[in-house]
């Protein structure tokens, strides 16, 4: 009998809400405002028709107000639909605004010019504000515009919606670049181009960029961009207490985000983590003083285990520690081999009370 295989297959699609619609905006300005006041309620004067969406509209004012129970204290503005299609629903959002003589809305109508939302069912109906502005408030706008003032409407005919397929992206990208910002920024300290600061550390020079160190170290931040910059750019910053390999392989660090990998000796390479180990301390680079840490743990030996156990002590690194005293106390003649070696004096001469925490560590092996 044949064998079946299944085989799954997927699909992937889209689509979208596309909801067509038409702007308009018509101004209408009214003249000779006080030779309309005493028209009475419900008596306006309109805009000239304007068109928009395939409909005429006008903007209807009413000097002495819409209803005769406002007693005359606002003036009305409305948006009228003048002609059209028959029995056609029209949906708008509008705003009505009174306009100052230099074209900005006046603060009288900013309260109330809302954006406002209306069908319009049939000819002739129309929508608005009954109390569009307290003409008490008018006047004083009357008089600075010559006893006019401008109504305006900005007018949006909202059609219908329709939805329609997006085509899926036809870019397809096989394989991403791998990450290489470490290699610019390595390159740039390697060619040395715009550097503004200088290190001398045992007489030898080295030069780099004051805003990648400050990014990366609080301390070189506080040194470089606080109250010593300017001591900083005129001369060279002499760094104590470090080999120049050291500090080099620091830089590196900061620019690359890795340690060099140019000491292949067992020993050395044990030595150069400790020195490094004491310079990413110094300097506060968290994640350097880690990975110091984490190659010392790997690197343990007997000739090595008692300065390592001393720094780890001094720079309070606990792994590296309790990795240490864990090797001292893995057989029973390895104590012997580790006091016979000059690490160890050492040891008992900057840390005196550790051979209590070997003890301990030997007793519960």
């Amino acid at each position: 009998m044949g064998k079946h295989r299944l085989v799954e297959t997927s699909t992937s699609s889209s689509s979208r809400c596309v909801t067509a619609s038409v702007h308009a905006v018509h101004s209408f300005e009214v003249t000779s405002f006080s030779l309309l006041e005493g028209m009475g309620a419900g008596i306006f004067v309109s805009s000239r028709t304007f068109r928009a969406g395939g409909r005429g509209w006008n903007i209807r004012v009413y000097p002495d107000g819409w209803k005769e129970e406002d007693k005359a204290e606002y003036v009305s503005a409305f948006l009228c639909l003048v002609d059209g299609p028959k029995d056609a629903k029209t949906r708008t959002k509008y705003t009505l605004e009174l306009l100052q003589k230099d074209g900005k809305v006046s603060e009288l109508t900013r309260c109330s010019a809302v954006m406002l939302s209306h069908t319009f069912e049939a000819v002739d109906s129309y929508w608005g504000l009954g109390k569009f502005v307290d003409k008490s408030k008018l006047k004083p706008l009357l008089r600075l515009n010559v006893d006019c003032f401008t109504v305006r409407c900005a007018l949006t005919i909202i059609g219908e919606s329709q939805s329609e397929d997006v085509a899926a992206p036809s870019v397809v990208v096989e394989e991403f670049p791998q990450p290489n910002m470490h290699q610019h920024l390595e390159h740039m300290l390697k060619t040395g181009k715009d550097t503004d600061v200088t290190f001398d550390v045992d007489g030898q020079i080295f030069h780099a960029h004051r805003c990648v160190l400050a990014a990366r170290s609080a301390v070189f931040e506080s040194e470089l961009l606080g109250p010593m910059k300017e001591k900083a750019i005129e001369e060279p910053i002499k760094v104590a207490d470090m080999e120049p390999s050291i500090f080099e392989d620091l830089l590196h660090f900061i620019y690359t985000d890795s340690i060099s990998d140019s000491n292949n000796d067992v020993h050395d390479k044990n030595m150069f983590m400790q020195h490094l180990l004491v310079a990413a301390d110094r300097y506060g680079l968290d994640r350097l003083r880690l990975m110091c840490e984490v190659s010392l743990c790997h690197g343990i030996d007997a000739q090595t285990v008692a300065t390592t156990l001393a720094l780890a002590e001094q720079h309070h690194c606990a792994r590296l520690k309790d990795a240490c005293l864990k090797f001292v106390a893995s057989r029973r003649d390895v104590l012997g081999v580790v006091m016979k070696t000059d690490g160890f004096k050492h040891l008992m001469a900057s840390c005196p009370l550790i051979v209590v925490e070997i003890l301990d560590k030997i007793a519960e092996a």
